[in-house]
């Protein structure tokens, strides 16, 4: 079906003029309405051609503000033609009659920008529309941003608030740590306990991934940390490590929650001088520094929450009188030179065995001073968007290396 024609509308004192105006402009097969006032035209009209002498002087603004309008006059001094000129019609054209294939080109190019206007402002509306939406939209999102990030940092202050007051020396072992979220949450957590006098609890774990999720993961394990020491009868030391690892891997395959971790649990006999100890995937491995040198821990395991019925090693060491014992994230082989994991994991072994203290690590590292309380290893860590990953430090000295 071929489109409507516009509807040109003639406004003219009705006679044989208007109608050879009207035949005029119907020659290039526009549809014409001819009408002796703007009352009489339909609403649908394209477009006006106006004589200059049929329309009253009050009429010219009102006419040009409802629809394009060109102007036709006999005469080129013919006042009316003027007003109608200086109230802003579209054109005029002077002997309409003669000058029909003009008369009908203008009336063609007028019909096209008007609709080239129409469509602009048709647009502008919608942008403008559209941007305050836009606008709406992204004050709403700076709304809910500006609350996820109240939760976030409420999270963080209590996940810190969850972790063992650093330093602390149980039976004349030091532990000292510095935990930095790459975001307000992290997913590495570590505690440490005193069973008795003759035992100590600790563990080291990397939740994958970081932020609110991993940082749950930790929560959970903190419960049920401190719900199995409870319920440990202080025998078979040797045991207890690869127990809790095997007992919260399937605590977390049961949750169903997708993620799954890396962790060291150690139980140290403070009497015998012995650390009794499993892993699940630690990386990189805990590192023993003693008047030797510095020697990866032994052994292997699967992560915790991949697998089920995995059992877990059940393995131990001596403890010299003059030791430090190092567990990292995996968050610090990005802090570390090496286009390999292999010359990562040796320029570790090599600063740390340089490291006397926490501070001497974490200044090797170019990773500022440390703070003296929780929050303040939190305000002063990297943290946010310096890190892609959390990261965090422990140290286990003793029993000769005791400062306190």
């Amino acid at each position: 079906m071929s489109p409507a024609k516009p509807l040109i509308g003639v406004i003219d004192t009705p006679g044989e003029e208007r109608d050879a105006l009207a035949e005029t402009i119907a020659r290039e097969g526009l549809a014409v309405y001819a009408a002796d006032s703007l009352e009489a035209l339909p609403e649908e009209m394209a477009l006006v051609v106006a004589h200059a002498r049929a329309v009253p002087r009050d009429d010219w603004t009102r006419l040009a503000a409802r629809l394009p309008t060109l102007v036709v006059s006999d005469e080129r001094q013919d006042a009316d033609l003027l007003r109608a000129v200086d109230a802003g019609l579209v054109d005029y054209i002077v002997d309409p009659l003669r000058h029909g294939s003009l008369l009908r080109r203008m009336i063609g190019k007028a019909i096209e920008v008007h609709r080239l206007a129409v469509e602009r402002e048709h647009d502008r509306k919608r942008l403008a529309k559209l941007n305050a939406d836009l606008e709406e939209l992204n004050e709403s999102l700076e709304t809910h941003l500006a609350m996820l990030r109240l939760d976030q940092q409420a999270g963080g202050q209590i996940q810190r608030k969850l972790l063992p007051t650093r330093p602390q020396t149980l039976s004349g072992v030091t532990f000292d740590y510095w935990l930095a979220p790459s975001l307000y949450l992290s997913g590495d957590f570590l505690d440490f306990q005193a069973f008795n006098t003759r035992y100590s609890l600790f563990y080291f774990a990397d939740v994958s991934g970081h932020g609110a999720s991993s940082a749950f993961v930790t929560v959970l394990l903190k419960y049920l940390s401190n719900r199995w020491q409870h319920e440990w009868d202080g025998e078979h030391p040797e045991a207890l490590a690869a127990h809790w690892l095997a007992a919260l891997n399937r605590e977390l395959l049961d949750a169903g929650i997708g993620k799954h971790a890396t962790l060291f649990v150690g139980v140290i006999d403070h009497q015998r001088r012995y650390l009794h100890y499993s892993l699940g995937a630690q990386l990189p491995m805990p590192l023993l520094v003693t008047d030797t040198g510095v020697t990866p821990l032994p052994g292997e395991g699967m992560p915790v929450g991949l697998f089920p019925g995995v059992d877990y090693p059940k393995l131990g060491c001596q403890l010299p009188e003059h030791f430090r014992l190092w567990l990292c994230s995996d968050g610090i082989l990005e802090c570390l030179p090496g286009d390999t994991l292999d010359l990562r994991l040796r320029e570790l072994e090599r600063r740390v065995l340089a490291s006397e203290t926490l501070e001497d690590l974490r200044g090797s590292l170019a990773l500022g001073p440390l703070a003296n309380d929780d929050d303040g290893i939190a305000e002063s860590s990297p943290g946010h968007e310096e890190l892609p990953d959390d990261l965090t430090i422990m140290m286990v000295s003793g029993f000769g290396n005791d400062r306190s």
